[in-house]
């Protein structure tokens, strides 16, 4: 494994955590302070989305196919970020990373885009950012690690309750979960008082991870029929396993034969 970078970086806390990249069999990833996979880009395919968390993450096209308005907390490596932008040319998406190391990582080694009036990376405390945006966002899109866990500022009761203030009347919140992780049901149940219960979570293809959908407002009780004919619309715009995504909504949540009871 060859590193090609490596940044000493700091952190409020006054703690120096490393961000580097490795790059192995055409496939580049980024790491902040441990060999955990961050984000990774292939390169002959850079705007694909390469790690299969991020695809189930956008398992929230099935209640809403056509975002507008898109406001991403935590960058990486601008893997969904650059997805947006160059599959939904209507939408103007919003990116927010605390840290200016990752955003320079992100345009010279993983090709994000400069600031344009479709897309805005803005370097700030993502908590922060989100209190002070009401109604603003279609999608919400919360992806916010550390070397070590979840970010805590990012999964606190009053965040998710901001979270519900910052979308729009059908807004989805979606959130990057560890299945492992001991804090998976509190925030689970964390984002489901704030969104009177409508959470949906999606089993990623990698082990471990879970994408969470949190609705502003009922997405209708979609039944498996029409999950399935939009996720086959979906997955031959896109590319991405979203008729997996359909048939696996029935694993975590509550259902019955016919439908997803949301």
């Amino acid at each position: 494994m060859k590193f090609l970078q490596n940044w000493r970086v700091r952190k409020p806390s006054d703690d120096n955590e490393s961000v580097y990249i490795s790059e192995k069999f055409g496939v580049r990833t980024l790491h902040i302070g441990s060999d955990t996979v961050q984000s990774s880009m292939r390169l002959s395919k850079p705007n694909d989305l390469e790690v299969s968390y991020t695809r189930s993450m956008m398992g929230f096209l099935l209640f809403n196919p056509q975002p507008r308005s898109v406001l991403m907390i935590g960058l990486g490596g601008g893997s969904i970020a650059k997805f947006i932008y160059h599959r939904f040319p209507e939408a103007r998406a919003v990116a927010v990373e605390v840290n200016q190391q990752v955003v320079d990582v992100a345009r010279q080694y993983f090709f994000v885009p400069p600031n344009d009036e479709r897309l805005e990376i803005v370097v700030t405390d993502g908590a922060a950012y989100v209190h002070d945006q009401p109604l603003s966002a279609d999608v919400l899109i919360v992806d916010g690690y550390d070397a070590e866990s979840q970010v805590e500022a990012l999964s606190t009761p009053a965040f998710y309750r901001d979270c519900a203030k910052a979308l729009t009347a059908d807004g989805i919140l979606v959130v990057n979960l560890w299945g492992g992780d001991r804090n998976f049901t509190t925030c689970v149940n964390r984002m489901a008082k704030a969104f009177d219960g409508l959470v949906a979570c999606l089993p990623a293809g990698r082990p471990g991870n879970i994408a969470a959908f949190a609705f502003k407002r009922s997405p209708g009780r979609p039944t498996w029929q029409e999950l399935r004919a939009r996720g086959a619309r979906l997955e031959a715009q896109h590319g991405l396993e979203f008729t997996r995504f359909a048939e696996e909504l029935s694993a975590m949540n509550p259902h019955d034969e016919e439908r997803l009871l949301l």
